[in-house]
């Protein structure tokens, strides 16, 4: 595993925002995805996972987020654990979670999701419009319009939106740019480095591995439900193991699925 000391980043300060130690998880008894797999996001960080399909990219968030079981290990926020806690109780202490899949509600206008996304703190939501209509300019154009119209670059942006009302502390992405084209993926990618650019942590799943290592400050490559490699994007893009052995991989993998779709 490629090792990076504290040192070699300066922009860390302070006690990690979001953590995961050793944490076997899985959707059934006894079958686990996740064998003992570790992760930490320091404050104002942007951290990206890779890996190859399977490996338990995305069961690594849902188990941060509680929506897969941890069977052992520990997972924090900000030193507190937070290990096995219902989602509803983690989005009011600070963690947003943006899923691949059916992450709007088609049927509501862009405002009415955004509201949905605050329904814990109503009293602030003339506060936080305003600030996602500065931070989504789109949104603000098509407030009115259903979800459902918009297209998939959109939707994603307002599925990241609605995440952000609650102004989490960190904020969980998984797969982001997943079904989009090469200039929506551009524009996704630009975006979720404007929301970490506002203070919020962003840990990131990501199919596009090599436009993922050029955006964040550290990345971790899973493998059968480990960590694999983890080292600074930078470090990983150019390591030779990790380039032989995943970065072509991901790319056809990448490949595959678009042509199926």
């Amino acid at each position: 595993m490629t090792d990076v000391t504290p040192e070699a980043h300066p922009e860390r300060r302070g006690d990690a925002v979001i953590e995961a130690t050793d944490v076997v998880a899985g959707y059934l008894p006894g079958v686990n995805i996740l064998n003992g797999c570790s992760l930490v996001a320091y404050p104002g960080e942007m951290v990206g996972i890779i890996g190859p399909n399977g490996a338990g990219k995305s069961t690594l968030l849902k188990a941060i987020f509680g929506l897969v079981k941890v069977h052992s290990g520990t997972v924090t926020l900000e030193g507190k654990d937070i290990t096995n806690f219902r989602t509803n109780r983690l989005v009011e202490m600070g963690v947003g979670f943006v899923p691949q899949n059916d992450n709007v509600f088609p049927s509501l206008t862009v405002e009415e999701n955004l509201r949905m996304g605050l329904f814990l703190r109503p009293k602030a939501i003339g506060e936080r419009l305003a600030a996602m209509w500065d931070l989504f300019p789109v949104l603000h154009q098509r407030q009115n319009q259903r979800a459902g119209a918009m297209s998939g670059g959109e939707r994603q942006s307002l599925a990241m939106a609605r995440a952000l009302m609650m102004e989490p502390s960190v904020l969980l992405l998984d797969e982001p740019s997943a079904g989009l084209s090469p200039v929506r993926q551009d524009e996704t990618f630009l975006r979720t480095k404007e929301i970490n650019k506002t203070g919020v942590c962003v840990v990131m799943v990501e199919q596009n591995a090599r436009r993922c290592l050029q955006i964040v400050d550290r990345g971790y490559v899973l493998d059968q439900g480990r960590d694999a490699y983890t080292g600074s994007g930078k470090e990983l893009s150019k390591d030779p193991k990790v380039i032989e052995l995943y970065l072509g991989t991901l790319a056809e993998d990448v490949k595959a699925s678009r042509e199926a779709g």
